[in-house]
């Protein structure tokens, strides 16, 4: 989305509210190979809805991460979400990229719910339909991200001692990975689903271009706090169960009954999603849904988003065309850790000087 300085090869570095998330590729003459994947987990309350509440902490975590896993490379692609995030396709009279440039301010002003002195705003001129240019329109896709909280973000990557050159959108760098690793038919309309600690994204591409994206305030950490609450569970226990780990002295059915509650809770805000995205688009339909985050693997949650929905769900593979080396990683391991990895695979994508994933 952003891009502040430096050039070539660069870190992806996925700052969760659950954990810490880096990934590092080569690019091949043919396609990618894995050079650096790590995941630190960390305390819940350092990152909340986004938000730093413990900068000082949050540096060690990604220090403590970069020096496991002796990465070198000192340049960082980091990307944000959240409600001070603002992303939405909007159309506007005919004109060419640098009057748009100039004008993008104004024409913003109207669609942002912040102060615009406020915002960092960038946008992407869209392939608009023969019948729309006739018309004298385009399609614009139109992002701003408050300041203060990419200014926190930064800070966190250069207080680390890295150097922070793309800030990109989580949904724009699950779309990037997407492209890398999925065929999108013309015409197919895709939904890709990222179930992280406290956030969880919806985008949807058509043919492989965007259309619509939304993040939402829930996800893996709203799990924790009600069995922590309804359950007496400490949350590590929380974490566990969750997960369907067997626990002594829990009580194993009613841990499973909250979290198909919480299940069924997480499909319906998908749902209401999809139902938003078909009023502005009510000729469109999801024709299949690719699931990553933390917490992709909750028990029985994707066959419930299959069965609701009526649309095949299946989890997401961030690597399934990227070269993992046997001798450089435990590659059972790096597969089943891939759902958490899509974010941090769409921005080791990146290269310094594109604006979007694309």
């Amino acid at each position: 989305m952003i891009s502040f300085f430096g050039n070539k090869e660069l870190v992806g570095l996925d700052i969760g509210s659950g954990a810490i998330k880096l990934v590092q590729l080569k690019k091949l003459k043919q396609g990618y190979r894995l050079q650096k994947f790590g995941i630190l987990p960390i305390d819940p309350e350092l990152i909340v809805d986004g938000a730093v509440m413990d900068a000082t902490q949050v540096v060690s975590a990604i220090r403590e991460l970069v020096g496991r896993e002796a990465v070198k490379v000192k340049k960082v692609a980091f990307s944000v979400s959240g409600h001070s995030v603002i992303v939405k396709k909007i159309d506007l009279p005919l004109m060419t990229e640098e009057e748009l440039q100039e004008s993008i301010k104004w024409e913003a002003e109207q669609f942002i719910p912040f102060d615009i002195n406020d915002v960092n705003i960038d946008f992407h001129i869209l392939k608009t339909p023969d019948f729309q240019r006739e018309a004298g329109q385009m399609s614009v896709l139109l992002v701003a991200v408050k300041k203060d909280k990419l200014m926190d973000y930064m800070n966190l990557v250069l207080e680390a001692g890295l150097q922070p050159v793309i800030g990109d959108v989580d949904s724009f760098a699950l779309e990037n990975m997407c492209l890398l690793n999925y065929d999108f038919a013309e015409g197919e309309t895709v939904s890709i689903v990222n179930v992280g600690a406290s956030v969880m994204n919806i985008s949807v591409l058509k043919g492989g271009v965007f259309s619509f994206t939304r993040d939402i305030s829930i996800g893996g950490k709203q799990y924790n706090e009600v069995l922590q609450r309804e359950a007496d569970l400490s949350f590590d226990q929380a974490e566990r169960a969750k997960r369907a780990e067997e626990i002594e002295g829990v009580d194993g059915p009613q841990v499973n009954e909250i979290v198909q509650r919480l299940n069924f809770d997480l499909v319906s805000e998908m749902l209401r999603s999809f139902d938003y995205f078909k009023t502005a688009s009510p000729n469109e339909s999801i024709d299949r849904i690719l699931v990553s985050g933390g917490s992709a693997r909750l028990p029985d949650l994707i066959p419930l988003i299959t069965e609701r929905l009526a649309i095949k769900a299946e989890l997401i593979d961030p690597f399934a065309r990227i070269e993992i080396p046997p001798d450089k990683f435990d590659v059972d391991w790096v597969h089943q850790m891939a759902p958490h990895a899509g974010v941090g695979v769409g921005l080791a994508l990146r290269r310094v000087g594109d604006r979007w994933s694309e």
